[in-house]
């Protein structure tokens, strides 16, 4: 398991957000920790310690009277730690090549791919001949709705007909080289993992997985690590102390390593 750490961008601060909060509408959401701190600066944490593939989430839309203060985080962070960092949030076949040249390691995508609730095969396609499959990252970060899980798009606010199970994993696994999931009704709630969703990305492990959603304490961490088979990487944001949470970085580090028991 490996410990991706995560840079999230929100009217223009590195924020750490309730997931299922977020609206477009006045650019709000409920937050768990505001940082005082520039992007580069968790950015040079990231690079010091040594940890690869975690990823800058810029969280308003392109329209935001915020957009262009999170672009110039998201440069902040790009140029500290170049090609150490995955940046998602608006990524489109237009601009996905404009943020590798900026320094991202990978693009993430949701919405541009997910389109009308039904996978966009054609974004897909233009997608991976902008950048490669090597540098997509698919986000399926999905909600629960009728005891599956479904993913969600435009900021996690609307439910496409799309769930994850493996034949879903399977067939996009085509296009990206790895997947980035969001438990989003536990996400920045550190309130315990979605285990069932866990479950099944841990049996399936073709690609590279990272979860993320409701770490919020070294019992969880472990437990993800057992109940994923150790085939999951993960990201943690608001329970970390780096964060205004109560887990330590560093401690996070050595377990996700296999050095802490």
């Amino acid at each position: 398991m490996d410990f991706r750490p995560c840079i999230d961008i929100h009217n223009g601060k590195v924020k750490q957000i309730v997931g299922g909060s977020l609206k477009d509408e006045e650019d709000s959401a409920k937050d768990n920790f505001v940082s005082e701190l520039e992007a580069d600066f968790y950015a040079k944490l990231y690079k010091k310690h040594g940890l690869k593939g975690g990823h800058i989430i810029i969280l308003n839309p392109k329209q935001s009277e915020y957009y262009d203060e999170d672009i110039r985080q998201a440069k902040l962070a790009l140029s500290e730690y170049r090609d150490g960092l995955q940046i998602g949030g608006g990524i489109t076949s237009d601009n996905a090549a404009e943020f590798i040249d900026m320094g991202a390691d990978k693009v993430i995508v949701t919405s541009y791919v997910f389109k009308n609730g039904i996978i966009n095969f054609e974004n897909l396609e233009m997608l991976k001949k902008a950048v490669g499959k090597d540098k997509l990252v698919l986000d399926l970060s999905c909600r629960k709705k009728y005891d599956k899980y479904y993913i969600v798009t435009d900021r996690w606010q609307n439910f496409t007909d799309v769930t994850i199970d493996y034949n879903t994993l399977d067939m996009l696994s085509e296009y990206c080289s790895e997947y980035l999931i969001h438990a989003v009704d536990v996400e920045g709630k550190a309130g315990g993992i979605e285990e069932e969703l866990v479950k099944t990305l841990g049996c399936w492990g073709k690609i590279p997985v990272t979860y993320a959603g409701g770490v919020g304490s070294f019992s969880d961490l472990k437990k993800l690590k057992s109940i994923g088979n150790n085939k999951l990487d993960v990201t943690i944001g608001s329970a970390l102390d780096i964060f205004g949470g109560k887990m330590s970085f560093e401690e996070v580090i050595n377990i996700c390593k296999g050095e802490v028991i």
